[in-house]
């Protein structure tokens, strides 16, 4: 059960419904047992000693006991149903909220389908023990002790021979979750592996289509659904194979208990009715022993369930709020890095290494290398997606992790390499960073992002509803509607991570028109792979291998003979060749 003690918090809050669920059930058991008493009190009392006037009474007390039964068991099922519900709906919004602020490391190695998984189909199988299960666990105590007390009353040695013939069964039950639990275990990561898979392809149904993979990724699938149909097979065999033992065992109690009990019969030492009634009794034994095993079956799935849960909610943050944490107001823009290095994993070589440099305010930094130098590492580090392995960053003269999380990020601008935009409408989408900016701020950060022309050509213009992931637009449109979001955060740091990749040649000019008023007063980081845009930067940072090789504006790395020099020339010589032999 310590799967069940680390998630106590979860669903003990809301023990009350539990309780009641409880108190509701003992008296479901209580009133099933006067059935077999009824029973025997019709046969002994009422057909063997001639007492027929008993009947329509007894037939009525019956139905009035059913009739209260029945509503018992309503209150009883709904009040678990309840316990199960409302516990996991704070367990699901606990899951998404940690997913919200764990490390981007976590996400390194995190599979999409694998954590849709976790937050659906593992949820419920949890859900489903704590409505269910539980109630059952206690059904099956309830009903053996109740159920021994009346059959002690009836008979002695019959009850102790009962109780000899159940431990085999028991034992079978036992060896059951032994197996089963391991087995469930293994269908929900195969279920898992199934779901990314899925994921996966829909995502990237562009590149399948586009390199004609469709054979390969359905192939893919069909080895991930075989996986996931051999276990659920194996499993199915551990049920076939157990529960018609745990039936032939309980039905071999059963005739054992019936023959004994015949012999008791005729020697006058046990009434018949009392008989009937203690065969009744059996089969309400027999019945919640067999049932342990879909409990225990309920249980193995909860606690796999469980298990993958915690390994969300036991991750660690890595990255969070010190308790003396200042808000972030507005930066000036001051931003400094001190012999700083970034090591991924341990067992990798730094990302970056001994980084030193200062940008000032206002100023435009630079930021070119070849890909894997460690250009958005550096950016990355300034808004804490990861934390130095040694060295500081600092912004305003302290050290960024002084700075409130929310504040931090809050207070720096960034358009990422992949412009992701959400499900939504366009407007929302450029104010998700402040979804209070008023319409006139928004349509200003998009005429600055070169975005409001052909978002006015569109059906609905900023109230247009965008797909998946920004279906329906260009890469460059997405492009410019992320740097309007970025823009419209009013930001006193702007990080531009290849922000003008996915546009043209006259786009991008033109956004480089609109950002130098927004610019203007803030301090940037521009990476690109271009040069074009990065010309105007008051510095450049010149990366190879994780290290700053050369630094300058544009015209002293021109006259430096350096790495810089030559990516120029890669760059502009073919286009000045190809220019001459068009003019010749």
């Amino acid at each position: 059960m310590e799967t069940f003690r680390k998630l106590k918090s979860y669903y003990w809050p809301y023990k009350h419904l539990f309780f009641t669920s409880l108190i509701f059930l003992l008296l479901v058991n209580a009133i099933t047992i006067v059935y077999p008493v009824i029973l025997q009190l019709t046969i002994d009392e009422a057909v063997l000693k001639g007492k027929f006037q008993w009947i329509p009474y007894l037939a009525i007390g019956f139905i009035a006991v059913m009739a209260v039964k029945g509503i018992a068991t309503f209150i009883q099922q709904y009040t678990a149903d309840m316990f199960g519900i409302t516990s996991v709906y704070r367990l699901r919004n606990e899951l998404y909220k940690k997913l919200q602020f764990l490390p981007f490391r976590f996400y390194d190695n995190a599979k999409t389908g694998d954590l849709m998984s976790r937050l659906t189909a593992d949820v419920e199988g949890f859900r489903s023990f704590l409505s269910f299960g539980f109630t059952e666990l206690f059904r099956f105590i309830f009903t053996l002790a109740i159920c021994f007390a009346v059959m002690f009353y009836y008979s002695v040695p019959l009850t102790l021979l009962t109780m000899v013939t159940l431990p085999f069964l028991a034992a079978v039950v036992f060896r059951f979750n032994q197996l089963v639990h391991p087995a469930f275990r293994r269908i929900r990561k195969s279920f898992s592996r199934l779901n990314t898979n899925v994921q996966e392809n829909i995502s990237g149904i562009t590149t399948v289509k586009a390199l004609s993979r469709e054979g390969f990724q359905t192939s893919k699938f069909n080895v991930s659904n075989e996986d996931y149909r051999e276990r659920e097979i194996y499993t199915s065999k551990l049920w076939g194979k157990f529960f018609p033992l745990m039936e032939l065992i309980g039905n071999a109690c059963v005739i054992i208990i019936l023959s004994y009990g015949g012999y008791l019969v005729i020697h006058g030492q046990l009434q018949p009715g009392e008989l009937v009634a203690f065969y009744s009794l059996v089969g309400y034994i027999l019945d919640p022993i067999i049932m342990l095993g879909f409990t225990i079956n309920m249980f193995s799935q909860s606690k796999a369930s469980g298990e993958r849960l915690l390994e969300i909610l036991e991750a660690d943050e890595e990255i969070t709020d010190r308790k003396d944490a200042v808000n972030a107001e507005k930066f000036y823009g001051d931003v400094e890095f001190k012999h700083v290095t970034l090591q991924y994993h341990s067992e990798e070589k730094a990302a970056i290494r001994d980084i030193s440099f200062k940008a000032e305010r206002g100023s435009v930094i630079g930021l070119i290398g070849a890909t894997g130098s460690g250009k958005t590492t550096i950016t990355q580090l300034m808004t804490r997606f990861y934390e130095p392995s040694s060295g500081e960053v600092l912004i305003d003269g302290r050290p960024v992790r002084q700075y409130t999380l929310h504040s931090l990020r809050h207070s720096i601008g960034c358009v990422m390499q992949e412009s992701f935009l959400f499900s939504s409408t366009i407007k929302a989408n450029i104010a998700y960073g402040r979804p209070d900016a008023a319409m006139d701020e928004i349509i200003y950060a998009a005429k600055k992002a070169q975005a409001h022309d052909f978002i006015m050509e569109l059906p609905d213009r900023y109230d247009t509803m965008l797909g998946e992931r920004g279906i329906g637009l260009s890469g460059g449109q997405k492009q410019r509607i992320a740097i309007a979001r970025a823009i419209c955060m009013d930001p006193g740091i702007l990080i531009l991570d290849d922000a003008t990749s996915a546009v043209d040649m006259d786009t991008e000019l033109k956004i480089q028109e609109g950002l130098r008023e927004v610019m203007h007063g803030r301090t940037t980081f521009i990476i690109a792979h271009r040069i074009s845009s990065l010309k105007h930067a008051d510095e450049i940072l010149v990366l190879e291998d994780g290290r700053i090789v050369e630094r300058g504006d544009h015209a002293f790395l021109m006259s430096n003979g350096g790495p810089y020099e030559r990516i120029y020339n890669i760059q502009y010589k073919d286009q000045q060749a190809i220019a001459e032999s068009q003019r010749g």
